[in-house]
């Protein structure tokens, strides 16, 4: 069986494919429980992966 032609989803070059980390605020709540805030990367928006630039060549 033909498998189909899919063009393989590029991984985002500034998170290298980890678009979210948790980062701790340095202290802990009243539960002790470490505060931390979720942080997405600027260029994929969160979702790992960079959309193909497909060039269009003029054809003479």
């Amino acid at each position: 069986m033909a498998q189909p032609d899919r063009t393989p989803s590029r991984v985002c070059p500034n998170c290298d494919g980890f678009p979210a980390v948790a980062v701790t605020l340095g202290g802990r709540d009243r539960t002790g429980a470490l505060r931390t805030i979720t942080a997405h990367c600027p260029a994929c928006h969160g979702t790992g992966v960079r959309a193909v630039r497909r060039t269009v060549s003029a054809a003479w």
